[in-house]
Parts: structure tokens; sequence; C-alpha cells
């Protein structure tokens, strides 16, 4: 069957956007490839962000993740930023998944061969042990031959302002002093391009960063493309009369001899609900509005004027002018809930191409 709409990711401005992010953070990476890579597809961003040489491993939220991409067999470490369930602690350690570890009753809780990454709350207040009680679990982990790394998150480093994410890398270096030599790793996307370089850690996590997205101040830092480009169908092209309304409740009425395409793509694909009456999309290269209210499978645009007919495309964001900030914008929303909230209808297109590198 034919997909309705289609998420095409860009194999060229991933690598890009990995090597940039290297080279800003001096640091090898432990990609986030979470809640489907971000919306882009587990698969296809793992495949292809396995055989760069700057990455170093993946981290996922949900067991479920875990388990997905080990039965990849990429042959790169997964972490596991979470905690599992009791249960789940040895499955996932069979699997080599690398475990995050917050409490003494944790650590003795894994099993002999288990590989684990300290967590250590700087101020998040989210998860982790603070720093105060890091230390003896880190060593617990150490005697036991366990420890392979410790991280912190930040919860600022994308804002103007740094005053408490340099508060929570002190916090976090104090800890790593008192441990052993271990791959230790903070800077989310936002650190990467803040900070840079973060001597004696080895390892960085940048999210959305690696998806091509950046707060507007730090934009400058590294060179960042965005990795996909969504389209929709066409599924339906007719006439609307002059005081003729167009969708639920409404809200757009014909002033004119209008032309109406309708789109295969609504909010349960990935479209925010509350774009609508400000949504716009590109139609043969032309901007043009989405009339009426968006609806669970589709959405109608304007298209006077304009040859079009069932099967055309039309680009709901992408490398033609309308990003994926302009969309969430319209949805009064941010870029992750747009990205993550792309559906599994949508078809997942991998689009290999001459690879550039990022600067």
């Amino acid at each position: 069957m034919l997909p309705r709409a289609q998420a095409l990711i860009s194999e060229a401005a991933l690598t890009g956007n990995l090597t940039a992010l290297a080279r800003r953070g001096g640091a090898r990476l432990l990609l986030p490839v979470k809640a489907g890579a971000y919306g882009h597809g587990l698969e296809a961003v793992a495949q292809v962000a396995a055989r760069h040489p700057n990455v170093w491993g993946f981290g996922v939220a949900v067991p479920q993740e875990a388990v997905a991409l080990a039965a990849l067999g990429l042959g790169k470490p997964i972490l596991l930023l979470t905690p599992p369930a009791p249960e789940e602690v040895s499955p996932l350690a069979d699997l080599g998944v690398r475990l995050p570890v917050a409490s003494l009753a944790e650590a003795d809780a894994l099993p002999p061969h288990a590989r684990a990454h300290l967590k250590v709350d700087t101020g998040m207040n989210r998860l982790g042990a603070r720093p105060e009680e890091a230390v003896a679990v880190g060593l617990r982990l150490a005697e036991r031959g366990m420890l392979e790394g410790a991280y912190t998150h930040f919860a600022t480093a994308d804002e103007p302002d740094l005053s408490f994410a340099h508060e929570q890398l002190a916090r976090f270096r104090r800890v790593l002093e008192a441990l052993p030599p271990v791959l230790a790793h903070a800077a989310n996307g936002g650190g990467v391009l803040s900070f840079g370089a973060l001597p004696g850690l080895a390892l960085a996590r940048p999210g959305l960063a690696a998806y091509g997205f950046a707060p507007a101040h730090l934009r400058d830092r590294a060179r960042l493309t965005p990795v996909m480009t969504l389209r929709a169908r066409v599924t339906h092209v007719h006439p609307v009369h002059p005081g003729e309304t167009v969708s639920y409740g409404g809200l757009w009425r014909a002033t004119r001899e209008t032309t109406v395409a309708t789109v295969g793509f609504g909010y349960a694909d990935g479209y925010p609900r509350n774009a609508t009456g400000q949504a716009h999309v590109l139609v043969a290269g032309e901007r043009r509005p989405v009339l009426g209210r968006i609806c669970m499978d589709q959405c109608m645009v304007d298209v006077t004027g304009l040859e079009v007919r069932p099967g055309h495309w039309v680009e709901v964001w992408g490398a033609g002018g309308i990003t994926v900030g302009d969309v969430a914008a319209w949805g009064g929303t941010v870029e992750y809930e747009v990205l993550t909230g792309v559906g599994a209808r949508v078809e997942r297109v991998l689009i290999p191409e001459t690879v550039t590198a990022g600067g």
C-alpha cells in the first residue's frame, strides 16, 4: 500500500551533525535514540550512527528500546538512561545493556556480569543519587568490578545564563574526583554547544542537536542541519464555493471560489491540532494555508491556481522553508514534542546521500 505520509531521513545531515557535535564537544558521542530516535526512526538512525567513528554508543529511555536496539546487532554499547524494574535487571544485563545505578541497593542487586553507569543528581531533581551519596555507590560498583561510567544531566545548559550549569558541573566533578577513572558524561546538546570541550569527560550526549536543532543563541556554535523532511500525499481535490465552510466547527469560510486539497496527515500522525488557523504547507513550492480545523487523519489546504491532483506530495516541514520550529510555534509546543509525536503511520525513509563533513 502507498504511504500517505513519509518522514524522509537524511543520512548526510545526520552524519554531518554528529561530526560537528563531536568536534565542538571534543568527545565521543553517546547518542540518545530514545522515543524512536526523537521520531526519526530507531533502526535507520542507529544503523547510520553506528558507522560513525565518533559514536561510542547509544542511550535509550526504556527497556523495550534497549531490547529493540540490541536486536539490531550493531556492536555498540547501549545505556539505559532511566531505572529498570527489578525483574528487568538480569535480562538487560544478559543483553549487555549498561544499567543506571543510583543507590547501594541497586548496586548490590546487579548480577556479577553487569556493567553500570553511576547516575548522579546534581540539581535536576529527577533521577540519580545526590552527590553526597553518589561516591559511596560508585565505590561499591567499582569494588564489584562493574563501574564503567558516571553521568549527570544539565537542567539549564541551553539557556543564556549558564550559572546553574556551572554549579552542576562542579558538583559532578567532585564526585568524579573520588572515583576511579570512568567514562564520564554530562553534556546534552545545549551543554555541547554552550561549553564545548569539557576536560575529563570522555563522552557527550547530544539529543535534539544531533537531529539538527539548537536554541537560537547557540546556532552559530556548530553547523547543524535538520535531518527530517515530512511530506504527505494529496488524497482529494475539490471546489469550495463562496459562503461554504471547511472542516469541523465551520471555522474557515470561503470568500471566493477556492480549490481545496485534502492531505493525508492529521493530528494522529503528529500535526498539532492547536496549529489550526495558523499552519501552512508547501504545495508545488508555494506556501499555502491549511484551512479550518486540523482533523485526526487529514487536513485541508488552499491550492487555488495550482495544478494539483491526488497522489501529489505536500511538504509539511523540511528543506523547503517551513521548519519544525514553525509548526511547534503554531501548535503552542516545542520541537521535541512535534518530532516525537510523528506517528507510526508515517513511513520513515532513509535517504542515502554523499556525506559532507560538519563544521
